[in-house]
């Protein structure tokens, strides 16, 4: 899944809705065949899941699906984008907390914020935010991860005044890609995750931008 220019750049959940739900009712029903959706990628993943898997998981007609989705394409496409909207205020926040003494503990912890969606998040460790879904995005959309690694950076030049090149910038979205693919290796077996993968993770990170960031290991 590509992330269109629908709002700020983001793919919202309405963005594929046939039909927006104004009521409370409407909307609770929308929310429920999301969360069956979720429930289904966490048990067989996205490829298997059809639209009448949810609909009964949701304890929903076939219609009520096809009241809000197109097809399965569009309701992935909506689940990712709810991930991705749960996750993305958390990690801005935490990256520019003033708890956080450098920027190597600001960015560890908000990488921790994507860490415990994967364990906890249902539907995250299988779709993530739905860019497993198309992994060739057109030249000029922008994709979850470079949203991602756009906001953690804005952060640290927030909170820790980072100089910002086209070299650091590139590193910087090259880091956050190793650092995912890590932390999706580490939960593809287990549902809690394999801690040396995450942990090699923040090695090749910190490497690779702590030339341009500062060394800030312990003397």
């Amino acid at each position: 899944m590509s992330l269109t220019d629908t709002e700020n750049g983001v793919l919202t959940v309405g963005s594929n809705l046939r039909n927006e739900p104004v009521q409370a009712r409407s909307a609770a029903r929308l929310e429920a065949l999301l969360d069956a959706a979720a429930s289904i990628v966490d048990e067989i993943g996205f490829e298997r899941l059809t639209t009448a898997m949810v609909a009964e998981r949701a304890g929903a007609s076939i219609g009520t699906v096809y009241r809000y989705f197109p097809d399965r394409i569009a309701l992935l496409q909506a689940l990712g984008a709810r991930n991705f909207d749960r996750v993305i205020e958390r990690v801005g926040a935490e990256i520019v907390n003033p708890a956080h003494e450098n920027w190597f503990t600001a960015l560890s912890a908000s990488f921790g914020v994507l860490i415990v969606a994967f364990q906890n998040e249902p539907g995250f460790r299988g779709l993530r935010v739905g860019d497993v879904i198309d992994l060739r995005p057109a030249p000029t959309e922008r994709t979850y991860k470079s949203l991602v690694a756009e906001r953690l950076l804005d952060g640290l030049v927030e909170r820790f005044g980072i100089e910002v090149t086209e070299e650091v910038r590139f590193t910087f979205e090259a880091s956050v890609e190793i650092s995912e693919a890590l932390a999706v290796r580490s939960f593809s077996r287990k549902a809690e995750g394999e801690e040396q993968y995450l942990v090699l993770g923040q090695q090749v990170v910190y490497g690779l931008l702590a030339p341009f960031f500062g060394d800030v290991s312990p003397a």
